[in-house]
């Protein structure tokens, strides 16, 4: 039997929007002949919400008791026995009540794709279970219910439903969210218009991830060789000179100029044992690169520039940077340094930018020879 497929509108904050979205699909795909059926919609007395949901067929919930109250949830034996073409499954990050067969909704999701039913369902970025200590910074509000990440990248298709800030304040102060006695709070709480900006950057920039991912997949499943980057990727060579942290620096303003760029940071040691590796503060270097957000590989190679141009490609980067060469010109003559390499390398996928830095050479040792000749 095959696997159903799922679908998943990520909200970037509550009452964007996502399962008024999720419900438009489905009116979308029964019109189209689908056999389409509510398992579970929480529609918190949203009347337009509500309004969208008429016309689907509901399987009905089943009642659970728990400490003396009766609660409703998804019956998934029911939508089992059902068995729609398309389910769609409110609130994937839902608890259930103690007693059920799996203890969260997602949980139930899965049994339905592997029955072979298709899923739509929906999340809110904060119930993701990476970003919960960071949404909780932002906004002071603990979630208790979350997803794991993957749950969610593991979704043939993912949807980011978002909307301003602006946009969301006003829906919350006409009352399309909460009732009046709750927006009130709440727009001076969590959908602060700061509260609300984060989240949605925060939502767009983990979309982002998952289409890098997504590219990353097709082109292995196609033997595509060169670089696809969604986004500005820097790649930083570092050579174990203290020049490296001019270049850390200067990767970081380069991938900072485009929203959601990122940099890299990649160190080749030698592959030859009886080669000393490189100790010029690299264990610094990879602090400062952390600190300001990037992240540091170290390769083994005996060609330095061939491992670092794989790397790049592997990575998608769209560009590399290296330092200004330390070789004095003599030097330079006699044979090619990693830098020229790479510089050849590169092709047309990736751009090379050559930064100068204090300790580049600049033919100095080429000068002084001369000068002790003439003197």
């Amino acid at each position: 039997m095959a696997c159903g497929s799922l679908r998943v509108y990520l909200g970037a904050a509550p009452g964007v929007g996502k399962t008024y979205a999720m419900l438009g699909e489905g009116h979308l795909r029964a019109d189209q002949g689908t056999d389409v059926v509510i398992a579970f919609v929480e529609d918190y007395g949203r009347p337009l919400t509500h309004r969208m949901a008429e016309g689907l067929e509901q399987v009905p919930r089943r009642t659970v008791g728990y400490r003396d109250c009766a609660f409703t949830e998804m019956d998934l034996d029911a939508v089992l026995a059902r068995r729609p073409q398309l389910a769609l499954v409110d609130e994937m990050a839902h608890t259930n009540i103690p007693g059920a067969r799996n203890k969260k909704r997602w949980q139930d999701v899965h049994e339905l794709l592997d029955a072979g039913i298709n899923v739509i369902s929906t999340v809110n970025i904060q119930h993701l279970e990476s970003l919960n200590d960071v949404v909780e910074h932002i906004t002071g509000a603990k979630q208790r219910e979350t997803v794991p990440d993957d749950v969610v990248r593991g979704a043939d298709q993912i949807e980011l439903v978002d909307m301003s800030a602006e946009a969301l304040r006003q829906r919350m102060a006409d009352g399309d969210i909460y009732p009046p006695e709750r927006a009130e709070l709440a727009l001076v709480n969590y959908f602060r218009a700061g509260n609300l900006t984060a989240l949605r950057e925060i939502a767009l920039l983990w979309a982002a991830d998952r289409v890098e991912e997504a590219l990353q997949r097709y082109r292995e499943g196609h033997g595509i060789q060169q670089p696809w980057s969604a986004r500005e990727r820097v790649l930083v060579a570092l050579s174990g000179g203290a020049e490296g942290d001019t270049l850390i620096r200067r990767a970081k303003r380069t991938a900072s100029r485009g929203a959601g760029g990122e940099f890299l940071a990649v160190h080749v040691e030698p592959d030859d044992a009886s080669t000393s590796p490189s100790a010029y503060l690299p264990a610094e270097q990879r602090a400062l690169v952390e600190e300001l957000g990037g992240t540091y590989h170290t390769l083994t190679s005996g060609d330095p520039a061939r491992a670092v141009l794989d790397f790049a490609r592997r990575v998608s980067a769209s560009q590399i940077l290296i330092g200004a060469t330390r070789r004095t010109r003599l030097q330079r003559l006699f044979s090619r340094g990693v830098g020229e390499i790479i510089v050849e390398g590169s092709g047309d996928d990736i751009d090379v930018c050559v930064v100068t830095h204090s300790r580049a050479a600049h033919g100095r040792l080429l000068r002084g020879h001369q000068a002790r000749q003439d003197g």
